[in-house]
C-alpha cells in the first residue's frame, strides 16, 4: 500500500456510517418537505370547498342622485299646525338585476346603501316600494325617470331573476354628497349570509 494513501480499518468504517448519516438524514429532510406539501394542499382544498358562493348575484344597472333642499309642511295629518321643518337631502335611486343562484327561494329583508363620507360611513335602507312610488307624486320633476320598483321585501324563486329601482335617502347637501369616498350595497336576505357589491357604475345626478 502507498504511504501517500493509508487508511485503517476504523477509518473506512468511520466514512461509511457518515456517508450513510449523511444519505438518512438527506431522506428525512425530503419526506419532511413531502408531508409539509401534502398538508398544505389538503388544507387549501378544505377550505376551497367550505366556501359556497353567495347565494345571489347583485347587478347594479343605474345609479343616479338627487340633491335636494326640502321642506316640511306646516301641518300634521290631521290638519294641526306643527313647526315647519328645512332641511337638505339626496335621493339616491339604483336599479339593479338580482339572481337567485340557490334551489331554493330567497326572501329579502332589506336593502342598505352606504356612503363612505369623510367622517365615517353613513347608511340608508332602502324605502319600501309603495314610498318610492310616492316620491315620484310628491316631486313631479322626477316623473321623467320613474320605472319599475324594487320591493325590500321581493321573494326571487330558485333560480328566478329580478330587476328594479329602489330609493335610498341621505341628509346631506349636494356638496357633502360630492365627498363621499366609497358606494356599496348591502342586500340581506333571511336566514341567508349578506350579499354586498362595490359598483362599477358611475353615478349620475338628475
Amino acid at each position: 500500500m502507498s504511504l501517500l494513501h493509508q487508511e485503517s480499518q476504523q477509518d473506512l468504517d468511520d466514512a461509511a456510517r457518515g456517508e450513510s448519516l449523511t444519505r438518512g438524514t438527506s431522506h428525512l429532510v425530503w419526506a419532511a418537505v413531502t408531508a409539509t406539501v401534502v398538508v398544505s394542499v389538503a388544507i387549501a382544498i378544505y377550505v376551497i370547498a367550505g366556501q359556497k358562493p353567495p347565494v345571489a348575484t347583485v347587478q347594479v344597472a343605474e345609479i343616479w342622485a338627487h340633491p335636494m333642499h326640502a321642506v316640511t309642511p306646516g301641518f300634521d295629518a290631521g290638519g294641526a299646525a306643527v313647526p315647519v321643518d328645512a332641511y337638505d337631502q339626496v335621493l339616491v335611486f339604483t336599479r339593479v338585476r338580482l339572481h337567485n343562484q340557490t334551489q331554493h327561494p330567497l326572501v329579502l329583508h332589506q336593502i342598505m346603501t352606504n356612503a363612505t363620507m369623510p367622517d365615517g360611513v353613513h347608511s340608508s335602507y332602502a324605502a319600501e316600494q309603495s314610498q318610492y312610488d310616492r316620491v315620484f307624486l310628491a316631486y313631479p320633476d322626477l316623473a321623467p325617470w320613474h320605472s319599475s320598483g324594487l320591493s325590500p321585501e321581493a321573494v326571487l324563486e330558485a333560480g328566478q331573476t329580478i330587476e328594479g329601482t329602489f330609493v335610498s335617502a341621505f341628509r346631506l347637501d349636494k356638496q357633502q354628497w360630492e365627498t363621499r369616498k366609497n358606494l356599496d350595497y348591502t342586500f340581506s336576505f333571511r336566514y341567508q349570509p349578506n350579499v354586498t357589491t362595490t359598483p362599477q357604475t358611475a353615478v349620475t345626478e338628475r
